[in-house]
């Protein structure tokens, strides 16, 4: 596992870099995750993000773009267990999580606006793969995502800890 200093690749990669306006915070087993982007858009549904953690997650980081609801959570313990299982770096969440004492204890990084006791519905609706926007930046797949207690940036490129 990778650990990352988002400051660091900042002062390394100013360029490169593009950083994630301050809304998000850490409820994850792991405080620093890293890896290549890949995006799922959906309203106060989760069938997509349940989908994706059933698949190999290897060097991966699953950006939901839950359209900032605080209505529901749209990741619990049971996924992000999957997600574990199947070797995903983390998930970043524009919208709420809930089970907050078992993510912490998850190996997996999470990033999310808030915790929310209501779990989402399931209509199988959302899109997987397209660019999604939130939080001031753009975010497209294949493209990579860094995230630390000190915030979340993005790069067109994978970047590599300076030192």
């Amino acid at each position: 596992m990778n650990h990352y200093i988002t400051p660091d690749l900042c002062d390394a990669y100013p360029e490169s870099v593009q950083v994630l306006e301050p809304m998000f915070s850490n409820f994850g087993g792991r405080d620093s995750f890293g890896g290549e982007i890949v995006t799922i858009k959906c309203f106060e549904d989760n069938s997509r993000v349940k989908e994706q953690a059933e698949l190999n997650g290897q060097g991966k980081v699953m950006v939901v773009d839950g359209g900032g609801s605080l209505r529901h959570a749209l990741l619990g313990d049971m996924i992000a267990e999957k997600a574990a299982k199947n070797g995903w770096e983390g998930i970043v969440i524009y919208g709420c999580i809930r089970d907050v004492d078992v993510l912490a204890q998850t190996d997996l990084g999470v990033q999310a606006l808030a915790s929310h006791p209501l779990k989402s519905v399931r209509r199988g609706v959302g899109d997987v793969n397209v660019p999604v926007t939130f939080a001031g930046v753009t975010f497209r797949p294949g493209e990579f995502i860094y995230a630390d207690n000190n915030g979340v940036i993005i790069s067109p490129t994978a970047l590599k800890m300076p030192g």
